[in-house]
């Protein structure tokens, strides 16, 4: 069964190879058009020199044999090829069976309505993460609850907020619970990419700045994961949360994590000459 599912695999790979590089052009990829092709798109060894690599060796990945490729040709296959996020996505899955490695350093950014989606839930704080933890988006909610807006965009984190900013630290009532739970989340997330140098290097990173960190990372795996906190203490309240989180772009590793408050409740007021409206209280 193993054998006949990855032949199959390695037939699925050559098929999508050959039909990408079918449908370009040489002036696609600034190449002259040159004398009159009997064959559509580039040649192969049009794409292994473009790729960086030998014409033989391409060849063999094309027509399905068992060789090994590196996540650095993959990425520079997918450019050469002008595959989108999902076609590339599709490609890791069919060589390495797992997606691409996300790009924590290059800062996404969401769509007008993915923004306005968060802008419209008011008075629930929303935010979106990249895979590291980043900051990309939020709304003014979150805004009043994180002070994002103040902070350089290297410093939009959401790990190095909880475990090295001594200012948020003295307003997280539970921080000994919500903290290790963050950090399962990101072992988690370790998962996904587990030789991106840029998630191992935010690792690295709290294991120096806190002691926690690296001790709840080091430790016994025995907390549910969570990529939320659950309270956090303003002038004059404790505010105590739910949330949840649901992903925006898979390909890119984003997702909007929303803050529900407890207690909170919506009160429908009903004008006679309108809709229903609702307002959270």
């Amino acid at each position: 069964m193993l054998a006949r599912s990855l032949e199959r695999t390695r037939k699925e790979l050559s098929d999508f190879l050959r039909h990408h590089r079918q449908r370009l052009t040489p002036a696609d990829v600034g190449l002259p058009s040159g004398r009159r092709r009997r064959t559509p798109g580039l040649r192969r060894e049009e794409v292994a020199t473009l790729a960086g690599v030998g014409i033989t060796w391409y060849t063999w990945l094309e027509q399905g044999r068992e060789i090994g490729v590196s996540e650095d040709f993959l990425l520079r296959l997918a450019k050469v090829l002008k595959l989108d996020d999902a076609e590339c996505c599709h490609l890791f899955l069919l060589a390495h069976r797992r997606p691409p490695p996300a790009e924590p350093y290059h800062w996404p950014v969401v769509s007008p309505l993915v923004q306005q989606l968060m802008d419209e839930l008011e008075a629930r704080p929303a935010y979106v993460l990249n895979l590291r933890w980043d900051i990309i988006a939020w709304n003014p909610a979150a805004d009043r609850l994180f002070g994002f807006s103040r902070k350089e965009p290297a410093d939009r984190n959401m790990l190095r907020m909880v475990f090295a900013d001594p200012h948020l630290r003295c307003r997280l009532p539970t921080w000994g619970s919500d903290a290790p739970r963050l950090v399962a989340s990101l072992r988690r997330d370790l998962a996904l990419v587990p030789d991106d140098s840029a998630m191992l290097q935010l690792i690295d990173d709290l294991k120096k700045l806190s002691p926690d960190f690296r001790h709840w990372w080091n430790g016994a795996q025995d907390h549910s994961p969570s990529r939320g906190l659950s309270s956090l203490a303003s002038e004059n309240d404790v505010l105590k949360f739910q949330h949840e989180v649901m992903t925006i772009d898979e390909y890119r590793h984003l997702r909007i994590v929303v803050y529900f408050p407890e207690g909170s409740r919506e009160i429908l007021e009903r004008d006679p000459k309108s809709h229903p409206v609702r307002r959270a209280v």
